[in-house]
């Protein structure tokens, strides 16, 4: 019995917090690896993209709210995300042909556009603490918990209680169906074989009669709409406030790097990874080790390697770790 209770506690601590997290972080690495892989730089400006997403749908969520529509048991914010995606894909088109565009006709050096994106990166995040403010806003509603500790308990007996909420399964599904639907586009559609074509070699697919810039804007309007759904989905499941998303750029270029930046498996695997390796580092061990260990045995402090205030820090480490003997990532994407 103390075994599966350490399961369970480790499951609603660790696991599907791992796994939900990790779904957010892929998306995001999806999007960052689609830019490095078909446009050949690192936009530094994803994360502020995620975040002028996520500000959008929650605006339409409050409008919607204070005029009666809902979703029922599922969060407004699912009725208001395809308008945040749109106008994600405005700002990036925009941000494209106003910007980058022109130096990508003078052929400009990778670290031109890097560059270029620090600074749009600076000027999305101003607009969207301009739009809603720096404060931590909540925008969930409908129902909590798919299945809540004190349920779960009142069914298996167990001591420790399993809660999945509602936000957790939906990010999971969502990610799932996103997923899906690129990698059928990319592999199913013509101009998703173009765009795979000119990532693996620009001459030639030129050579072969594919518009570049029609390559450019599709890989935008992808990239806008990953980062519009990790952006919403990761606010759904903890809270949106501007910096955070920042802050989530680390994660999420850890996550496209560990996997091999370039390569959309490798960003999903490098997400996991970074994922857990998070939860777990920071995870105080106490409870879980408490069952398992004989009486008398069990630990007086907390167990923890790191304070969650440090959970960053373990994507940086293992960033810089991999960057240093393996530059390529685990599925052997494009040296960084």
């Amino acid at each position: 019995m103390d075994f599966l209770n350490a399961i369970v506690a480790l499951s609603n601590f660790v696991i599907v917090p791992a796994i939900a997290y990790g779904s957010q972080l892929a998306l995001g690495a999806l999007g960052v690896t689609l830019i490095y892989g078909v446009l050949r730089f690192s936009n530094f400006a994803h994360g502020d993209t995620m975040a002028f997403g996520t500000t959008i749908t929650i605006l339409f969520t409050w409008w919607f709210q204070a005029i009666g529509i809902s979703a029922g048991v599922l969060p407004t914010a699912l009725l208001a995300l395809p308008f945040g995606i749109l106008a994600t894909m405005i700002l990036v088109l925009v941000t494209d042909r106003g910007v980058y565009k022109y130096y990508r006709a003078k052929k400009a050096v990778p670290v031109t556009f890097l560059i270029l994106s620090m600074g749009i990166m600076f000027v999305m995040n101003g607009l969207v603490r301009l739009i809603i403010g720096t404060g931590d806003i909540r925008f969930s509603d409908g129902e909590r918990f798919i299945i809540s500790a004190r349920e779960f308990r009142d069914m298996t007996g167990l001591r420790e209680g399993l809660a999945i909420k509602t936000t957790q399964g939906i990010t999971v599904v969502v990610a799932i169906i996103a997923v899906a639907l690129l990698f059928w586009f990319l592999n199913r559609t013509r101009t998703g074989k173009s765009m795979r074509a000119y990532s693996d070699n620009e001459d030639l697919a030129l050579l072969s009669g594919i518009n570049p810039e029609r390559v450019v804007m599709v890989t935008w309007l992808i990239v806008a709409a990953l980062a519009a759904v990790a952006g919403t989905l990761y606010g759904l499941d903890k809270s949106f406030r501007p910096f955070v998303y920042f802050q989530l750029l680390l994660p999420i270029f850890a996550s496209a790097i560990v996997g091999g930046l370039g390569n959309p498996i490798g960003a999903i695997a490098g997400a996991f990874i970074i994922a857990f390796s998070e939860v777990l580092f920071t995870y105080a061990w106490k409870k879980v080790l408490g069952y398992l260990m004989p009486e008398g045995l069990e630990p007086a402090g907390l167990v923890q390697l790191l304070s969650t205030d440090y959970k960053f820090a373990v994507s940086f480490v293992i960033l810089v770790v991999v960057l240093l003997f393996k530059p390529t990532g685990l599925f052997k994407g494009k040296a960084v």
